[in-house]
């Protein structure tokens, strides 16, 4: 197979350029060289996607059998994007998202749940966040797979919607936050209740999936999850408590007393959320034509090696972003102990 990845330096992307090189594919990557260390054995064109000078010297450098797009976000520009290469590829796979839906957190989703709407030529500022409910990130998301589909028609396109996905090079941080808390010990806040079922996929699995996508001709939309109550919360900490050896306690905490705390969901306490649907995302579709994905276990422990390596994402580490501060956290656990009638 003869690829070319636009992005692959980062987290999905590089992933799949990593998974595409061990075996032994011929891989392009396109990107302006700034957010992080190319791959070794592939061919780097450098280049801006949003310039259209660079486009049209990406496209006269050849053909692929396939163009995988890990780092389109503005619809006016994916747009561009696959009109400039339209010619150069038979088929094209869009990294995409389940926020495109418009019941997403609120309610369970299959690949035939409402989309937002967004035009294919949209520009950043399109959409709206709503609290609870869509986001500007998801509309613009929508306004990409519209642009992918008005290019390459329904024969020659593939959208991949990962929920949230996790392992090695993590730059949003929220595995990253949890392994880091976890491995200082002390009282540690969890969101309650323990069982409650999240569904995150590994990165290196949403890779493979891609690239059997490509070769397998498997056009279409596909949420990549991993199944529905495969693993929980409590799961999720136990594992970090694991690898990382720590001596923690975890203080399980009522949904509604974090809630009336002011705790933020998904960034105060990463991959906590509330609403329904978050973890209710159904990839049955994909299932059925290969999707396989690993013990959340290993992902862990995975990324803690990664960590314990030295591992950043360069120019793009988000970890500080996420997270209870030391000092909110101490407020915090003081106001579960008054709660608690404990001194």
């Amino acid at each position: 197979m003869k690829i070319l990845v636009l992005g692959g330096t980062g987290f999905v992307g590089r992933a799949l350029v990593e998974e595409a090189v061990g075996r032994r594919w011929s891989v392009t990557t396109f990107n302006r060289g700034q957010s992080g260390r190319d791959v070794p054995g592939v061919d780097v064109i450098r280049g801006d996607r949003y310039r259209d000078t660079d486009l049209i010297t990406l496209a006269g450098t050849g053909q692929w059998d396939t163009v995988f797009d890990c780092s389109g976000y503005v619809p006016g520009n994916v747009l561009d994007v696959s009109r400039a290469l339209s010619a150069c590829t038979a088929g094209y796979v869009f990294v995409s998202t389940v926020s495109v839906y418009a019941g997403w957190p609120a309610e369970p989703l299959t690949e035939d749940s409402r989309l937002l709407e967004a035009p294919p030529d949209a520009g950043p500022d399109f959409g709206v966040d709503v609290e609870d409910g869509p986001t500007r990130y998801g509309y613009q998301k929508a306004g990409c797979e519209a642009a992918v589909r008005d290019v390459f028609g329904p024969e020659r396109c593939t959208i991949l919607r990962p929920g949230v996905v996790l392992g090695p090079r993590e730059y949003v941080g929220r595995l990253v936050w949890w392994l880091a808390r976890i491995s200082k010990g002390g009282r540690v806040v969890a969101p309650g209740p323990a069982d409650r079922a999240i569904q995150p996929v590994d990165v290196r699995d949403l890779a493979t999936f891609a690239l059997q996508c490509a070769t397998a001709n498997h056009v279409g939309d596909f949420n990549v999850t991993a199944p529905i109550r495969s693993s929980t919360f409590g799961d999720l900490l136990a594992h970090c408590m694991r690898v990382t050896s720590g001596d923690a306690t975890l203080v399980w905490t009522d949904d509604e007393v974090l809630l009336r705390c002011g705790v933020r969901q998904w960034s105060e306490l990463p991959l906590w959320r509330v609403s329904r649907g978050v973890w209710e995302v159904s990839s049955s579709r994909a299932e059925a034509v290969g999707l396989s994905t690993r013990p959340l276990a290993e992902t862990v422990a995975d990324t803690w090696a990664w960590m314990e390596g030295g591992g950043r994402i360069d120019g793009r580490d988000r970890a500080g972003e996420v997270g209870l501060s030391a000092e909110r956290e101490l407020q915090l656990l003081r106001c579960l102990d008054v709660r608690a009638g404990e001194p």
